[in-house]
């Protein structure tokens, strides 16, 4: 058991307060709204086995191991990758009648990526003025928060509040 009464129970339930949250959370982490679900069904579950030590802050607790298992996931995604990298590669010096995989998109793939970024696009296009401009600036031609906010003329802080502001309008847009 917890101090401040902070049991495995009452971290279920406070879970169950924080769940759409901690599924933006962690969409904005992953990109995926299937692996933000998995994830929170994994977190679930992991927050029904106790825990051992004493939690004194039950929503930092929460909130830090939904970090932990998308850097889980993240690194288990890259070991995957870097062995099939090894496995094809090797697979591919020595028996030549196996031809390498094609790197390039599918076509189904390509559609998807298309109908993405049109969709991003569009989103772009329907942005307020200033979280437009600062987002243009930010991510597209990639200067910094200081460098953005000089061009504009508007103190750091306003081109944060600015990112903030286009980011949760395009995250919104790309999931409805």
């Amino acid at each position: 058991m917890a101090e401040d009464g902070q049991d495995e129970q009452s971290l279920e339930a406070l879970y169950g307060v924080l769940r759409a949250d901690l599924l933006r959370f962690l969409v904005a982490r992953t990109g995926s709204a299937g692996d933000a679900e998995d994830l929170a069904q994994e977190l679930w579950l992991k927050l029904r086995q106790p825990s051992g030590t004493p939690i004194l802050n039950g929503r930092a607790y929460i909130y830090r191991m939904a970090q932990n298992l998308v850097v889980d996931r993240l690194r288990e995604k890259q070991r995957r990758m870097r062995r099939d990298r090894l496995w094809s590669d090797g697979n591919g010096h020595h028996d030549h009648s196996v031809e390498p995989v094609d790197p390039s998109p599918n076509a189904e793939e390509e559609m998807l990526d298309r109908e993405e970024t049109a969709l991003l696009m569009s989103a772009l296009r329907t942005l307020p003025e200033g979280a437009r401009r600062a987002f243009e600036l930010h991510k597209i031609e990639g200067l910094s928060h200081a460098e953005v906010a000089a061009r504009l003329g508007i103190s750091k802080s306003g081109v944060e509040k600015h990112m903030a502001v286009a980011m949760k309008y395009l995250r919104r847009a790309m999931l409805d």
